[in-house]
């Protein structure tokens, strides 16, 4: 190897060769640094076999060992939720038993309609619990559970419907045309103490019934409507004003039938008075699939508690009774109001149709005027009495009827005037 220097003058010059004993210390040196590596790997090699030995592969046993106790638990978990499946519909068996009686002679109990609701309700908070870690994660994947919400739980939901919408369907307090051999297919009245306090359960079990069994899209209790509910006592209505209104055209018509046609219309409107009395007096039931109202809002504390915070609007409040979501429904404060105010709106089209076709009926009709004035006007009234043995309470109106009676004969003898 040559060595050069640069003078003043940057020329270099050879100062000599290096030893050739500096090349064999070098590969001396490397040769103990690669053999110092070798000892080094070897060792780390041991180490790692001893670690896979000692760590690794007892990580794998205990991984296999914890993989086979949480299949365990969830076996566990699940034998726990079908097993307390099977008992909710043991019971929901035990009670659909006694709702209609049974062939062995058992006593019709209405109360267990509510009994077997709440029963469906826990199984269908069983069903919904299907998410992760959950009590229903792997229900629907066991054949006997769906077995039973095939061959029981939606046969037993389904009839508990069906039976609850006919009790309010037959809903019957008034008196009044308890003797007419006319209207034969009419529910029966009930003419006893026992029988009116019987009628009054019935209907009240049949109503929370419907009430538990609504869908619930959310937990939310101020966002729940009682479907099911609202759609059986609207249909009630329905069928009320669709009789009333067709009976009284066709009196209108042949007016020697006016006044027995005319009490049976006051008889219905009885029972919606007395329905409306029941139905006040009847409070939501607690649900199990809503969330719990007990405590009050936030912004009510608040308000209590700073005169500034006063004006402070919160979530509209939780009906306290059943008539609340039906009188929202049907945008009335009252449902006699609503049914004399309906059946006076499709009564002047009828009215109308006897007045062109003319003849003897449009004839008597108009020379009758007074006599169906006072009909009406008397028909009203007593269709606003309450039914005996749902209180002494009236609902106040103002001005009493007057309103609905000056509808209901302006529907026809206004029509007769024109």
């Amino acid at each position: 190897m040559l060595l050069w220097s640069s003078s003043v003058s940057d020329q270099p010059t050879i100062l000599g060769y290096d030893e050739p004993g500096s090349i064999q210390l070098s590969n001396d040196a490397s040769q103990h640094i690669v053999e110092e590596l070798e000892t080094q790997v070897a060792a780390l090699t041991d180490g790692y076999k001893r670690l896979e030995k000692e760590v690794i592969n007892r990580y794998e046993a205990a991984e296999e060992v914890c993989i086979a106790a949480e299949r365990l638990w969830q076996t566990v978990k699940i034998g726990r939720a079908v097993g307390r499946c099977l008992l909710l519909g043991r019971q929901l068996e035990a009670h659909m038993a006694e709702v209609g009686g049974n062939a062995a002679g058992r006593k019709d109990d209405h109360r267990s309609m509510i009994r077997a609701s709440n029963t469906l309700l826990t199984i269908r908070q069983l069903f919904a619990a299907s998410r992760p870690d959950e009590e229903g994660e792997y229900l629907s994947r066991v054949h006997v559970i769906n077995t039973l919400q095939i061959d029981l739980i939606m046969p037993s939901e389904n009839r508990l419907q069906a039976r609850a919408q006919q009790i309010v369907r037959e809903f019957s307090m008034s008196v009044l045309t308890s003797t007419n051999a006319s209207t034969p297919t009419a529910p029966s009245a009930p003419t006893t103490y026992a029988q009116t306090e019987d009628t009054k359960a019935r209907t009240t079990s049949a109503c929370l019934t419907l009430y538990l069994l609504s869908p619930t899209p959310g937990n939310d209790p101020v966002d729940f409507q009682p479907s099911l509910l609202l759609a059986s006592l609207q249909a009630y209505l329905r069928t009320s004003l669709t009789s009333s209104l067709a009976s009284t055209a066709r009196a209108l018509g042949t007016l020697p039938t006016l006044s027995r046609t005319l009490l049976e219309v006051s008889a219905r409107c009885q029972n919606i008075v007395a329905l409306e009395t029941l139905l006040e007096s009847i409070k939501p039931p607690a649900h199990p699939l809503l969330a719990s109202t007990t405590s009050p809002p936030r912004n009510t504390i608040d308000a209590a508690s700073t005169p500034e915070s006063s004006t402070t609007v919160g979530p509209p409040a939780r009906p306290s009774n059943l008539l609340q979501p039906l009188l929202l429904a049907l945008d009335t404060s009252s449902l006699p109001s609503f049914f004399w105010r309906s059946l006076a709106s499709g009564l002047s089209g009828r009215v109308q149709d006897i007045v062109n076709r003319g003849g003897v009926s449009a004839r008597t009709l108009k020379s009758q005027r007074e006599r169906v004035r006072e009909s009406i006007r008397e028909c009203v009234i007593r269709g606003c009495q309450q039914v005996g043995g749902m209180g002494d309470r009236v609902r106040e109106v103002e001005g009493g009827w007057d309103r609905e009676i000056g509808v209901m004969v302006g529907s026809v003898v206004g029509v007769l005037g024109r």
